[in-house]
């Protein structure tokens, strides 16, 4: 008898037991990569979820960072994870996450980095009918090879892929263009706002004082990555574009997305430390653009588009656009994403979504959100 209970004990969570109230019956175990900011801001949710019923039926079994891990089959209390890790001596081995979460009910990955070597563990996790639910765009929105490698071992597995946060922070982007396409409508075209570092600085940035005091300011207030060219290279908008592009039926490969970098060259060939004495070469080209759309009523957005051709071929394109007042995208503020949709049923008007593209809580929320689908069905 105990052999068999240990038999079921190690099986995939969407194999083991026979009943349909099994995963209700048993705790889905979470197993957290990274506390930092964004990390932390699931933390400390989960920890502000005690005595709400939101967190009935989670345990927190296993967290780690960079370098230190802690786990505890009995469940570790969210307020305290980082403190374990500062006192921890167990390594954050990527190997130990399944050993963590093994047992019956859900397991679910939150990866919570941005780390290109968690990334490339989504496939093998969800193989093994690990969920996995993530902010990190690089399994994703980069090689179609990888983007497949998670559609087949999600299959394979039986398991589900969180991935409303890697585009636009939890908004329902995602999840609105897979009902539409569910649903039988065909998306025709996407465009959207999708970075909430370049939408602040474009609602901020006036044309009067210099563009790279403004980029210092949101680089300072968190907005963009410490090398801000990473967001003023658009590479990241491509990932995303990409992303929404697949959602949408459409399998782009990354060098099919043309991308108009904000960069110039003498400024990407500087080694970082070198970036932020350097960043007033923007400021030249960015106050000619500013002029030239002030003088005929437009506005400046960095912009992402994905559009159906006549000859049922697909146009992708990331850059800055001169907008008219009245355009879908030209509105917002703050970190705003903005993103429009034009499928069969959304022809003459767009349905537009907006809301915050950037902070810590708000991608926090959209992961948690991720995860109680997968518990609650």
């Amino acid at each position: 008898m105990n052999a068999v209970v240990e038999a079921l004990r190690r099986r995939p969570d969407h194999e083991a037991g026979t009943s349909a109230g099994s995963h209700a019956a048993a705790r889905a175990r979470l197993a957290l990569l990274g506390t930092g900011t964004v990390g932390g801001a699931v933390l400390a949710r989960l920890a502000g979820w005690r005595h709400s019923g939101f967190a009935d039926g989670l345990s927190l079994v296993h967290v780690a960072n960079s370098r230190y891990a802690s786990s505890a089959a009995a469940g570790i209390d969210p307020s305290s994870a980082r403190d374990l890790l500062a006192g921890s001596i167990q390594p954050a081995g990527l190997d130990a996450v399944p050993v963590a979460l093994r047992g019956t009910g859900h397991r679910i990955v939150i990866d919570a980095t941005a780390s290109a070597e968690v990334a490339a563990r989504h496939a093998e996790w969800l193989e093994q009918g690990i969920h996995v639910v993530t902010a990190c765009k690089l399994a994703r929105g980069t090689a179609l090879a990888d983007w497949q490698a998670v559609e087949d071992a999600r299959t394979r597995g039986g398991s589900r892929y969180g991935d409303s946060a890697t585009v636009g922070a939890g908004l329902p982007l995602l999840r609105s263009i897979r009902e539409l396409r569910a649903g039988g409508d065909r998306i025709h075209a996407i465009a959207g706002v999708l970075s909430g570092s370049l939408a602040w600085l474009f609602n901020h940035y006036d044309g009067l004082r210099p563009f790279s005091g403004f980029v210092r300011r949101a680089r300072d207030a968190g907005y963009t990555e410490p090398d801000p060219r990473e967001d003023l290279s658009g590479e990241d908008v491509r990932r995303k574009l990409l992303i929404l592009a697949r959602a949408a039926g459409v399998g782009l490969e990354q060098e099919m997305v043309d991308v108009d970098s904000l960069v110039p060259d003498a400024l990407a060939a500087l080694v970082r430390e070198d970036v932020d004495a350097a960043l007033p070469q923007l400021d030249a080209p960015m106050r000619e653009r500013y002029a030239q759309a002030y003088r005929n009523g437009e506005k400046l957005r960095f912009v992402a588009r994905l559009e159906r051709m006549d000859d049922d071929g697909w146009s992708a394109k990331v850059g800055l656009a001169e907008l008219p007042p009245g355009h879908p995208l030209a509105g917002g503020a703050g970190t705003d994403n903005r993103v429009a949709i034009w499928s069969d049923r959304y022809r003459e008007q767009p349905l537009l979504i907006q809301g915050p593209g950037a902070g810590a809580g708000v991608t926090a929320a959209g992961l948690l959100d991720d995860v109680l689908r997968i518990v609650h069905g």
